[in-house]
């Protein structure tokens, strides 16, 4: 598969997967007043606080563009535990499609949106506990990364000399 082919697949799986109803939630969003920048910059450094790392941010801006979406700011987070992804494709191959861990984050207006799946919505594709207790995990730690991304604040941000923003505690 191509490198475009495979960002084609990826933006598919991504956006179908976030299509599933809201109302179940089977989607964890939140929205937040920080600019996009600072957005992706205090998320990225969240996600690593929750001994996450982040895997690759790719672009979906260009391509929304391409495809008649007017939008400037959009871009996926690719996050995992490097450990828990080998582990679990090793014992869970089924499981390959859903990982590395996702979320989307996009500029609306002058708000920011942070959008995942919820993981517990995948119990309804695997059966096994030890799966669904992994699930569970997830979700706990994507709503505790989104729930601080929501309710975070400029203040607590401060640019640097270098121009990279860093938060404060």
């Amino acid at each position: 598969m191509t490198t475009a082919g495979r960002k084609r697949w990826i933006a598919m799986v991504l956006f179908s997967l976030l299509s599933l109803p809201a109302q179940a939630q089977n989607i964890l969003t939140v929205r937040t007043d920080l600019s996009f920048d600072f957005a992706m910059s205090f998320l990225q450094n969240n996600i690593e606080s929750h001994g996450y790392t982040v895997a690759h941010v790719q672009r979906c801006d260009r391509g929304l563009n391409k495809a008649g979406h007017d939008t400037d700011l959009y871009r996926v987070i690719f996050l995992g535990k490097h450990d828990e992804i080998q582990r679990l494709s090793r014992e869970s191959p089924e499981l390959i499609p859903y990982l590395p861990l996702k979320i989307a984050v996009f500029a609306e207006g002058e708000h920011t949106i942070v959008s995942t799946i919820n993981p517990t919505a995948l119990n309804l594709f695997f059966a096994d506990e030890r799966l669904r207790a992994q699930f569970r995990r997830w979700e706990n730690d994507l709503r505790s990364i989104l729930n601080e991304v929501q309710n975070s604040r400029d203040e607590r941000i401060l640019e640097t000399n270098a121009g990279a923003p860093r938060i404060l505690n």
